[in-house]
């Protein structure tokens, strides 16, 4: 009885992707940068992993298919906000792909989106909570003070937080300001509160250059140390919900509406692009407002 030799013929691999679809992935991607890159990435990252499970050819993809993706998403029990944000970056990929001329029509065109909540679902804190956690992060360390400061009190995104730099600060017509990266990579001079001002004196020290805050390491504060800081000082204070940053820039959002700054004013202080989402904070500080009066921002800020 002989035995079959192992063959050495070499096994042919399909790559990944095609030359078209890998031109077509990168020069979507190419047009952001930061974390809207990241985002778009993780999406697509996802759908291009759903299509290979199937041997689905990226550009050659239906709306079906897509449509399928979506309801595959909620049947994970993906927030219908998650999988809105899923769909338009594949709508934006096709149709990126569209102008490049790799096809004719995008699939994602009348791909339909399930309908969102005009209502926040997030943790929010009200106006005795937010005060007891900045109260809390004052007997902490300066750094941990001044980050919740600049997250309450002027609503900023946790990346352009912990993205500030000490030479970004200034002084404009007798008020302190922080010039910071929005969303999208746009550049803005914001005022801060005197409250954030001070904090932030105590947290640089006499460093006069590199990010304003640091980590335990020295190295530039993070993320997820950021979030750290945040959970640390609402146990601290006694509160038992889940705070992260994006809870006190809730807070900021709903206790600017709740001191009477009108909407507008208020989308444009968080740095928002679309009134809608503002509104959906707006809806819920209504709809969950337990005839508490009218929080005093100016206290918590001054």
């Amino acid at each position: 009885m002989t035995t079959a030799a192992p063959s050495t013929a070499l096994v042919m691999i399909q790559p990944a992707f095609t030359d078209a679809e890998r031109l077509a992935l990168a020069g979507f991607l190419a047009g952001y940068r930061g974390l809207t890159r990241e985002a778009y990435a993780l999406d697509l990252r996802q759908f291009t992993t759903w299509c290979r499970a199937r041997s689905l050819n990226l550009l050659a993809v239906r709306r079906a298919d897509i449509e399928s993706f979506a309801r595959d998403l909620e049947a994970r029990g993906r927030a219908r906000a998650t999988v809105t944000r899923r769909l338009c970056t594949i709508a934006g990929f096709y149709r990126y792909a569209v102008e490049e001329e790799l096809l004719e029509h995008s699939p994602a065109a009348h791909v339909r989106r399930p309908r969102l909540d005009y209502e926040s679902h997030a943790v929010a804190l009200d106006r005795n909570e937010l005060g007891a956690l900045l109260v809390a992060a004052g007997l902490g360390p300066p750094t941990e003070h001044a980050l919740l400061s600049l997250l309450a009190l002027n609503g900023l995104r946790v990346s352009a937080a912990t993205g500030a730099g000490i030479e970004q600060l200034g002084l404009e017509r007798g008020h302190r300001t922080l010039i910071i990266t929005r969303k999208g990579g746009t550049v803005v001079t914001i005022p801060l509160a005197p409250r954030t001002a001070r904090t932030i004196d105590l947290a640089i020290g006499e460093r006069t250059d590199g990010p304003v805050f640091l980590a335990a390491d020295g190295r530039r504060l993070d993320r997820h140390g950021a979030g750290q800081i945040a959970g640390t000082a609402a146990r601290r204070a006694g509160i038992t919900k889940a705070v992260t940053p994006h809870t006190l820039r809730h807070a900021f959002i709903t206790a600017a509406l709740d001191a009477g700054v009108p909407l507008r004013d208020v989308q444009e202080a968080a740095c928002r692009a679309d009134p809608r989402t503002t509104m959906r904070y707006d809806n819920s500080r209504k709809l969950h407002r337990m005839g508490e009066p009218n929080s005093s921002f100016r206290e918590l800020a001054a």
